[in-house]
């Protein structure tokens, strides 16, 4: 028996222990946080199981229908009448390896109901609703029963029917390339809204927030949220197999958790730990091996166009090359180095021939072995890129004998591609239940190597982290990359700050900030990109102020080696931590701008970042996080004249004592930001 499975029969034991019951019994259920503000309404409504969510006095989510609609079963969701329910509660606190925190207290309560058809053939789910302070989870369990054994769910009937016309912020799900995520966002009241991703985030009139997203995603489909023409009403929309269906399996079942976060300021949203508490405890018994970590890579190059992914005469991955990054990482006191286009399989048109890639094999002017030995010989991590232009079947047929060989040369790192919008072959969706047991099975065979990776491309963050610790950081939104060949050129000023409450609420994001060149000029020619085309719309300063915004245990310093030289901005890149003991949220307004304060791991020293958008901001930032005692605050702020569209170079770097009793003044630029390292003043 699998341990997946063990687990799907442990958690629907109480529904099959449960007997008919023929007293009548309450038709209508509430279960609330420990806070008591968070409150979820179970109930019978017209034979349909509904569920309603309110935080304190404001309504959230009005009575919404849960359900299903099987291909051959037909729907399972009418006619139903309350068979059992039970109530526990929890209150634990675990640990974790990494993150944005080092320990997380999950405290909740939950109601488990049992439902089943008045009529034949009698079927019978559960719902188990938890709420916790910061938000409320729910899920299906379906377990063994005569009437119901293999199946393929065609519909979720999930409903979330929004008690008011809420500012939504979101990215399409339904356009040419949605399910890799790389939209730009959009905002608007939920009325408006299409079929979108998750997460989706919501402010209601009253200032509560409201992000829908989804937890512990194993054997199931990617969940998108569909607008209906009533105006308000969002339902679950499963990713789906080519043939159809979303969800093929067989009882007993568990679905994911559907999770809705809710807070009262923007700030309050992040760190998002409600997922984490979704997913089961850690599988990796022993996780020292796992290292968040700073790294450079030879990638840039090929976005500007100064190397090549394919073989030729400007071929980036060349040993010579790769071991001039190594030595620079080493020397700059990174963690590794990425190599993208090592491999066989990068000529001609490798987004339409994905099954010539070869994960083994390299081009002639690589030595794989070599450069393992130079990385390891430095104390350095090679992270080997997987490209796989989403032909699973030839990545999976290679999975084994590729890790295999990574383990034997001391490899630790991966980084996983898929550029493309459905299966090849196969047609499935990049978000179907086919992808999201293809993801599982590479975190799952990637650990039983001892290595970590990194996801691009990916399905969404769903908190498998806690699960599989390995599973460190992925893309899954609008990166670094746009700015250099996005063809809106770039992303515009405003991009970060929402992305740090929508996307980042779902996981670490590997965004690769760090470009110091910002105006992308080439080598020699001082020919600068105007405004208009695609270059990073920010200052430097913001660049600096990414590595603590955007959180990820992996950061790129994902400039080319020589634009860091003589550059003495480069030193905050050297010392900003990547693995955090506390973070807190000191100032936040989606779309406009975002100052978080980190701690880092095991050392008293903080770090804070702050950007904003197109306008120059000026925060005041009270210091009340800091320990007691005197502080040295390294700070890289926007120098004079800076802005984004016509001088993003010029930082000034100062340094100062300050105490906690001291409110910094945070003057940033347009489109800029501002880095400050606290350390303990000597």
């Amino acid at each position: 028996m699998s341990v997946m499975h063990a687990r799907r029969l442990a958690a629907l034991s109480f529904l099959v222990a449960v007997a008919p019951v023929a007293a009548a019994q309450a038709q209508s259920l509430r279960v609330a946080s420990p806070d008591g503000r968070n409150v979820v309404t179970l109930a019978i409504d017209r034979g349909m199981l509904t569920y309603a969510v309110a935080r304190g006095p404001v309504q959230v989510v009005r009575p919404s229908r849960l359900g299903f609609r099987f291909r051959t079963e037909g729907v399972l969701g009418e006619g139903l009448r309350l068979v059992d329910s039970a109530r526990t509660t929890r209150d634990t606190t675990f640990t974790l390896p990494w993150g944005e925190v080092a320990r997380v207290h999950d405290r909740h309560a939950e109601l488990r109901v049992v439902v089943e058809e008045t009529r034949p053939p009698g079927r019978r789910f559960g719902v188990v609703v938890r709420a916790f302070d910061d938000g409320i989870a729910f899920r299906y369990e379906l377990p063994a029963q005569p009437n119901l054994g293999d199946f393929e769910i065609i519909d979720e009937l999930t409903e979330f029917v929004m008690a008011e016309d809420a500012k939504a912020w979101w990215i399409p799900a339904n356009v040419p390339s949605p399910d890799r995520q790389e939209m730009l966002w959009s905002s608007g009241p939920v009325s408006k809204l299409d079929t979108v991703h998750t997460p989706l985030t919501m402010q209601m009139t009253t200032g509560t927030q409201v992000v829908i997203h989804e937890a512990d995603l194993v054997d199931y489909a990617g969940m998108y949220l569909a607008g209906r023409s009533e105006g308000r009403t969002l339902r679950a929309s499963l990713a789906k197999w080519k043939d159809g269906a979303a969800v093929k399996g067989r009882t007993p079942f568990v679905s994911p958790w559907r999770t809705i976060q809710l807070a009262d300021r923007p700030e309050q949203l992040a760190p998002s730990l409600l997922t984490l508490k979704l997913n089961p405890p850690s599988r990796i018994a022993d996780t020292r091996w796992i290292r968040p970590m700073k790294y450079n890579g030879i990638w840039w190059a090929m976005h500007v166009n100064t190397a090549t992914w394919s073989s030729g005469p400007r071929h980036g991955a060349t040993t010579a090359n790769t071991k001039r990054h190594l030595d620079f990482a080493a020397a700059n006191g990174l963690g590794g180095t990425l190599v993208e286009g090592w491999n066989v399989g990068w000529d001609g048109d490798w987004t339409k021939a994905g099954d010539k890639f070869s994960f083994t094999q390299a081009y002639p002017d690589y030595d794989l072995p070599g450069v393992a030995a130079h990385a390891k010989a430095k104390g350095l991590s090679l992270i080997v890129h997987n490209e796989t232009s989403t032909f699973i079947e030839n990545y999976e047929r290679q999975l084994d004998s590729a890790f295999a060989l990574y383990q034997r040369l001391g490899v630790t790192a991966i980084k996983t591609g898929y550029v493309g919008d459905t299966t090849s072959p196969g047609g499935h969706a990049h978000q179907s239940q086919y992808m999201v047991r293809h993801h599982r099975r590479v975190i799952e065979t990637a650990a039983r190597y001892g290595i970590t990776v990194d996801m691009h491309e990916p399905i969404k963050d769903t908190g498998e982290r806690r699960t599989w610790p390995n599973m460190l950081a992925r893309e899954g939104a609008r990166g670094q990359e746009f700015n250099a060949w996005g063809g809106e050129g770039g992303n515009p000023p405003e991009h970060e700050t929402i992305l740090f409450f929508t996307r980042m609420l779902a996981g670490p994001m590997d965004f690769t900030p760090g470009i110091f060149n910002l105006l992308l000029t080439r080598s020699g020619t001082g020919v600068a990109r105007t405004p208009e085309d695609a270059r990073p719309r920010t200052t430097l300063a913001k660049q600096l102020a990414l590595y603590v915004v955007l959180y990820s245990p992996l950061q790129m310093a994902a400039d080319l080696p020589e634009n860091y030289e003589g550059q003495p901005a480069f030193r905050f890149i050297r010392d900003v931590a990547v693995d955090w003991d506390t973070t807190v949220v000191l100032h936040g307004r989606i779309g406009d701008d975002v100052v978080v304060a980190r701690k880092a791991k095991g050392k008293d020293e903080w770090f804070l970042g702050a950007i904003t958008d197109e306008e120059a901001r000026t925060i005041e930032v009270p210091l009340s996080f800091l320990g007691g005692g005197s502080w040295v605050a390294e700070t890289y702020a926007d120098g004079p004249g800076a802005d984004w569209r016509s001088n993003p170079l010029p930082v000034a770097i100062t340094s100062r004592t300050v105490t906690r009793a001291v409110t910094l003044r945070i003057a940033m630029a347009p489109g800029g930001g501002q880095a400050i390292r606290f350390r303990r003043a000597r």
